[in-house]
């Protein structure tokens, strides 16, 4: 019997399940979504709270240990929450890539949307990055990490039933919603590990 395919989710707090009981993060119920929708699957939860993507560039070597055969990128939230240039954030996810393609490991990045206070150059030039990265490195590309949230017209409903008080993180049911729009993203990705 073939082994289980074992995932890494490098990312922040929206992967690490800031805030939530440890069952109901994203990491614990990505599984859950995976194996109810036949995945033979391992997830290691890389997330850090706070994590920008230098932080996630400095953890690649250690997170990519010898069993892991596939990655979830999903850094830069905290980058845009403080206002770092969007061509650092570039470099480093770029160095991220470029260290998981030296193991020959397949990648799903994850991006953000990026909010419109820094200006429309900024933003635009923030969500941007992701796609360009994806092609770089031909990995796979999610466009937005909280897509199963933002694509829901009614914010205000979004916010109050979704959302953690502080208007960022999701709660358990936001969690789910996000959970139901990346997995299928997360099932190619596993059609990519080689056996």
């Amino acid at each position: 019997m073939a082994a289980p395919v074992t995932i890494a989710a490098l990312g922040d707090s929206l992967t690490q399940g800031y805030g939530l009981v440890p069952e109901d993060g994203f990491v614990p119920q990505l599984q859950k979504w995976l194996t109810e929708n036949g995945a033979d699957v391992i997830l290691i939860n890389a997330g850090v709270s706070g994590d920008t993507t230098a932080g996630g560039l400095s953890r690649t070597d250690w997170t990519l240990t010898p069993e892991v055969d596939a990655v979830i990128v999903a850094l830069g939230g905290n980058d845009v929450l403080r206002g770092l240039p969007p061509e650092q954030a570039k470099s480093n996810i770029d160095g991220i890539l470029t260290k998981i393609g030296a193991r020959g490991l397949p990648v799903l990045i994850a991006g953000i949307d990026a909010p419109g206070n820094f200006g429309p150059d900024y933003k635009a030039e923030f969500e941007a990055l992701y796609a360009d990265l994806a092609a770089k490195h031909g990995a796979l590309l999610f466009p937005n990490f909280l897509e199963g949230l933002t694509r829901i017209e009614d914010r205000a409903m979004v916010m109050r039933e979704h959302m953690q008080s502080d208007g960022i993180h999701p709660d358990a049911s936001g969690v789910v919603l996000v959970v139901e729009a990346i997995g299928p993203a997360v099932l190619e990705l596993i059609d990519r590990v080689q056996p």
